[in-house]
C-alpha cells in the first residue's frame, strides 16, 4: 500500500492507495499557517479492520511534525486515536 499526500494550500488529505484502489482517505482543511483541522476520515468497506486509518494518520502526523504545525481533530476516528495515545499529543493544539 502506498500513501499519497495533496494539499491545494485550502484543504489537504492522505490516500492510502492499494494498487490503484482507494483503501481510505483523511482530509484536512488548514487554519492559517501554523494548524490545520481533520475533517474526516474514509476507510473503504474492503479494508476497515486492517489499519488503514491508523497509517492515514500516522502519515499526517509526521507531514506535521515536519512543518511544525498543530493539529485540531474534529474527526471522531482521529479525536478518538489522539484520545488513546499520548505519545501523539505533542501536534495537538492546546
Amino acid at each position: 500500500m502506498n500513501i499519497q499526500h495533496v494539499d491545494d494550500g485550502k484543504h489537504g488529505a492522505f490516500k492510502l492507495l492499494d494498487g490503484d484502489v482507494l483503501a481510505g482517505e483523511m482530509a484536512y482543511t488548514w487554519a492559517g499557517d501554523e494548524m490545520l483541522i481533520i475533517d474526516h476520515t474514509d476507510v473503504s468497506d474492503q479494508f476497515r479492520g486492517k489499519g488503514v486509518g491508523r497509517q492515514l494518520l500516522d502519515g499526517l502526523v509526521e507531514f506535521v511534525r515536519q512543518r511544525h504545525v498543530k493539529v485540531i481533530p474534529l474527526c471522531p476516528f482521529a479525536k478518538s486515536v489522539f484520545d488513546k495515545d499520548s505519545s501523539i499529543h505533542d501536534v495537538l493544539k492546546k
